[in-house]
């Protein structure tokens, strides 16, 4: 098994040296980095080096789990990935290695732990508007075509101005002001 190495830092002006001095005493034979790419971009160009290159047998280490996974599941499903191919993986802080039985039991209660957290904000998210809506409110954005800016956007318009104009006038959205002045007034907006 080779080890392969994958090191980030999220600024430029952070230095990659204990990330890299640690996977080279883990005995990575090849280091990928990423510089100045924060964790939760999708795009980071070193890693996605790092995946095509690595092969059936081969390890991806990294110094530490928050280097490879933009959020637990995204960490959870690139592992996945690459237990898919035959491919193990290492987090050296946290002493996680998926070729060993007891590394992988770890993983897989790190994924059992992130769906469980899911489930639970879930299921508080969907109580909290059960609530709410019990009280007679309703989730979402507050309304921004209020009645009071509708009635102002009414009066702007008879003045001559355009939907488009009035709506930026009492700060509202165009898309939003059509829809409020939808009940048949005749609208005034020939140029917006």
């Amino acid at each position: 098994m080779s080890p392969i190495g994958y090191a980030r830092v999220s600024t430029a002006e952070q230095d990659l040296a204990l990330q890299l001095d640690a996977l080279h005493a883990a005995g990575a034979t090849r280091i990928f980095e990423d510089r100045g790419v924060s964790g939760a971009k999708t795009e980071r160009p070193g890693l996605n080096a790092a995946l095509s290159f690595l092969r059936d047998g081969d390890i991806l280490v990294v110094w530490k789990l928050d280097r490879l996974g933009r959020s637990m599941t995204h960490l959870l499903q690139t592992v996945a990935e690459l237990e898919d191919r035959g491919v193990g993986f290492r987090s050296l802080t946290e002493n996680i290695d998926t070729t060993t039985p007891t590394g992988r039991l770890v993983f897989h209660i790190f994924g059992a732990l992130g769906q469980f957290e899911r489930d639970l904000i879930r299921e508080r998210t969907n109580a909290g508007l059960t609530a709410a809506a019990a009280r007679g409110r309703k989730g979402g954005r507050p309304m921004a075509a209020t009645p009071e800016r509708v009635a102002r956007a009414r009066q702007l318009i008879a003045t001559g101005l355009t939907v488009r104009e009035a709506a930026a006038r009492v700060k509202v959205g165009k898309s939003a002001l059509y829809a409020a002045l939808s009940n048949g007034e005749p609208k005034n907006d020939a140029n917006g």
